[in-house]
């Protein structure tokens, strides 16, 4: 962490924050308006406290350490080149000439430093060791990030569990809430590697070892979350990535070995057969996720080095420090996906998509049917199984980052009978789906040539809105986009009393004025003019066997919040929102300065 400080002081990336600021939202409000602004920095805090325990903390926080595309290169590197890397190997076949032979014994020489390397004795992060009823997680400066969140959470663990047997090793990142001193939830998935071993454990009757790992290189976190196939440990990727070997030390109460420049670790052992409740929590998706049951770890010891620094994230709307590392996931993990899918060409996760609720592709189209095929394939792979909605293009499509040119490009190619609707399992983050991790998923094939003419009369939004508001009040506001398309988009905000396909079959007699109608909730949560957030709430909010509905060459999107009048009967949680008075008084501090249009941009 002291080297990454310095490397990001050294390429001006860090804002030194000297002013008393508390855990309990102040911290994470600030990093969380930092993260987007367009030349946000790495916020270091020296001056931590616990205002509601009246304690004092000598530790420093580090939050936002991969702030911009500039600090990815850092502590990554580039993900391109790797990626390059990483195909060059998955293509080497057996040398012929001598120059083949050396290239090929270099690189296969370069793979010894994959494995990570077990040291004897102990690491920088057993310099200060608490054991028992003196290893105690308010110690720790654990931040409290959102007004709803059951408590405090880490945000920036390194998971390391192990198997049963010992063979397999992993690396995940997850939220862990804070229940007591010696208690810490662990937020295992159904779909996450470690929860496969913890039912190993549980078959077993035997107690689970967990260690958690906290700062130490940056690089560790971003390999936490990299998508690997099971059973490959994550710091094998570190070793790649970084030409070097992970260095590891045994941890002190348990048998989970963990990196030894940590600055801090967490030693337990969870008990399969007990669960406590966790959350609510306030996601990466930008709302909440709500309570469920989930496994929690007895605390046995808590190690650091004499002077750590405890590294945090925030999530919540987009765009977050997530946006960043999953566009060097993206570079790195193309060729892989390339091996299930290889006639992909590129692909794209937009941040306001949330990743998983969106991904656009660039195929080479070799005959009928083939982007369907494709949506198969990814809906089949790994953490690709999760994603909701996936548009498919040709390779003669603009680059799938030029947000104008590629939906343009789209819409002239949406065709209602290359729609293709499945069900299949979700992310468990997921809120819109009938069912917990199981719901709609949505394929669009837009590899063809551009659709015959629009077949529709465009009218300006002041007489479309009269027309529609004619029909019936529940109609509030109207914007329309893309006109110069072949499927113009058609916004509108209700206020919602019944069920939208109702609201549908009445607004008929606009259908030849709309192609594509999208409806959302008429409040201060929805901007029509804000159509970067208005894509991260209908991705979230839609599950395609619910909510789209087509008439004739219509299709209309559901995007409003669900309630009984869908049948809906799950919890609907709320987003994800800063405190009031929380920003007015680091504002009246002069420790964030950001204006009204600021909070309007990103529905602060």
């Amino acid at each position: 962490m002291k080297k990454a400080i310095e490397l990001l002081k050294k390429n001006d990336l860090l804002k030194i924050i000297d002013d008393e600021l508390d855990i309990n939202l102040e911290i994470p409000h600030i990093a969380y308006i930092e993260v987007k602004k367009e030349d946000s920095k790495a916020l270091l805090f020296t001056n931590v406290v616990d205002k509601k325990n009246n304690k004092k903390f000598d530790i420093p926080v580090l939050m936002n350490v991969f702030a911009n595309e500039k600090a990815v290169k850092l502590f990554i590197g580039d993900g391109d080149k790797i990626g390059a890397e990483i195909e060059s190997l998955l293509k080497m076949k057996p040398p012929t000439t001598m120059s083949e032979k050396l290239s090929t014994f270099g690189k296969m020489f370069a793979l010894k430093n994959t494995i990570p390397k077990k040291n004897k004795g102990k690491g920088e992060c057993q310099e200060v060791i608490k054991l028992g009823a003196d290893a105690k997680l308010s110690d720790l400066p654990i931040l409290t990030t959102w007004e709803q969140d059951g408590g405090p959470f880490i945000t920036m663990g390194q998971v390391y569990t192990t198997s049963l047997n010992g063979e397999l090793k992993n690396l995940g990142m997850y939220r862990l809430q804070v229940y007591s001193d010696n208690t810490l939830g662990m937020h295992w998935q159904i779909h996450k590697d470690s929860n496969h071993f913890f039912h190993e454990y549980k078959k077993a009757g035997k107690k689970m070892p967990v260690s958690i790992g906290i700062g130490g290189d940056p690089m560790y976190i971003w390999c936490g979350q990299a998508p690997l196939p099971i059973g490959i440990f994550e710091l094998m990727l570190y070793g790649f990535v970084k030409n070097k070997n992970a260095q590891l030390v045994k941890s002190i109460t348990n048998d989970i070995w963990v990196p030894k420049d940590n600055d801090f670790v967490i030693e337990g052992f969870v008990d399969p057969s007990k669960m406590k409740i966790e959350g609510p929590f306030g996601d990466h998706t930008g709302y909440y996720t709500l309570e469920e049951e989930y496994p929690f770890m007895e605390v046995t010891a808590i190690t650091s080095k004499r002077k750590p620094t405890f590294l945090a994230t925030v999530v919540g709307k987009p765009p977050l420090e997530d946006k960043y590392m999953g566009h060097a996931t993206e570079r790195i993990f193309l060729p892989l996906l390339k091996t299930t899918a290889p006639d992909l060409i590129d692909y794209y996760m937009p941040e306001n998509g949330v990743f998983h609720n969106l991904i656009l592709a660039k195929i080479k189209t070799l005959y009928p049917g083939h982007a369907q095929q494709m949506m198969h394939a990814f809906w089949g792979v790994g953490q690709m199984s999760f994603v909701k909605h996936a548009l498919f293009v040709n390779e003669d499509a603009p680059a799938l980052d030029d947000h104008k040119a590629i939906t343009e490009h789209i819409l002239n190619r949406i065709n209602i009978d290359d729609i293709m609707i499945s069900k299949g399992v979700v992310d468990a983050l997921d809120h819109s789906s009938p069912k917990f991790a199981l719901g709609g998923k949505l394929g669009l094939d837009c590899t063809g040539d551009e659709i015959d003419e629009l077949g529709i009369t465009l009218l300006s939004d002041e007489e479309l809105l009269l027309k529609a508001q004619t029909i019936t009040d529940e109609v509030k506001d109207l914007r329309q986009y893309f006109t110069n398309t072949k499927n113009p988009l058609t916004l509108i905000s209700v206020d919602k009393a019944r069920n939208q396909k109702h609201l549908f079959e009445d607004l008929k007699p606009l259908l030849e004025n709309i192609k594509i109608l999208i409806i959302v909730d008429a409040s201060n949560q929805n901007d029509l003019d804000n159509l970067y957030m208005l894509l991260w709430r209908v991705v979230n909010n839609i599950d395609s066997n619910r909510d789209l509905y087509f008439e004739s060459n219509t299709i209309c999107l559901d995007g409003t919040n669900k309630n009984s009048f869908d049948n809906f009967k799950r919890r609907w949680p709320d987003d994800v929102d800063c405190t009031p008075s929380v920003l007015e008084s680091l504002q009246k501090r002069g420790i964030i300065d950001i204006s009204e249009e600021f909070k309007k941009k990103y529905q602060l």
